[in-house]
């Protein structure tokens, strides 16, 4: 008898430890917010692989999380206009993969210019550059690319800085007008601004004097 409920006591003991996991779970999906793309990776330090993978799969069955790709899943928006759920962000999808087979990435000029909202063209390909091998995913009609290549940009601290200094480039120094500078200002807050300013005193001297442009009514918003 005492060899009975003594299992009976293991097994509830772990049904606890289970559920306590998948709480940490949902609070981790929950405190990133809707659109946060992530995979069984970002959730590796809460417990065991086997408990992760079956806590995902299960809240993907109850429409809580989707899955967007092989081992990506996402914490979906939804939209009222749609009656549903938007497109995956292809931003977050590309920062999934990353941290999942530990890659340094930055956008290439034209993507961050789009996710900068400087480019009214709808890419059909997302291009970003990694030290990581070449690969692509499709996401609905988006292709996802990853070029390898040495990442000029990679000793920024902040990915804003990195994403700026691309679409800055992009541009090229004679492209860059008053109108790109309030665009790009208007996407980061005063404080965000002067850390960027910070992190960016290395590139090159015309970048610089752009994102100063930027930064420069930090305080007044």
């Amino acid at each position: 008898m005492q060899e009975k409920y003594g299992i009976f006591s293991c097994r509830n003991g772990h049904k606890i430890i289970q559920q306590a996991i998948e709480q940490k779970i949902l609070s981790r999906i929950y405190g990133n917010g809707r659109g946060w793309a992530f995979s069984q990776m970002d959730f590796a330090d809460l417990g065991a692989r086997s408990t992760i993978d079956s806590a995902l799969h299960r809240r993907q069955r109850e429409g809580l999380i989707r899955r967007v790709i092989r081992g990506i899943y996402d914490y979906p928006r939804q939209s009222k206009a749609l009656g549903g759920p938007t497109s995956p962000n292809i931003d977050q999808v590309a920062h999934a993969l990353a941290r999942k087979f530990a890659w340094r990435i930055q956008p290439d000029g034209a993507t961050a210019q789009n996710l900068l909202g400087l480019s009214t063209q709808v890419p059909a390909r997302a291009v970003y550059l990694s030290d990581g091998p070449d690969r692509s995913y499709t996401l609905g009609r988006t292709k996802l690319a990853f070029e390898h290549t040495a990442l000029k940009e990679a000793g920024f601290k902040l990915p804003e800085s990195r994403l700026i200094v691309q679409a800055l480039k992009a541009f090229g120094e004679g492209r860059i007008t008053p109108q790109v500078i309030t665009r790009i200002r208007g996407q980061f807050d005063p404080a965000l601004r002067q850390r960027i300013l910070l992190d960016t005193k290395t590139a090159t001297g015309w970048v610089y004097a752009a994102i100063q442009g930027i930064a420069k009514e930090g305080a007044n918003g």
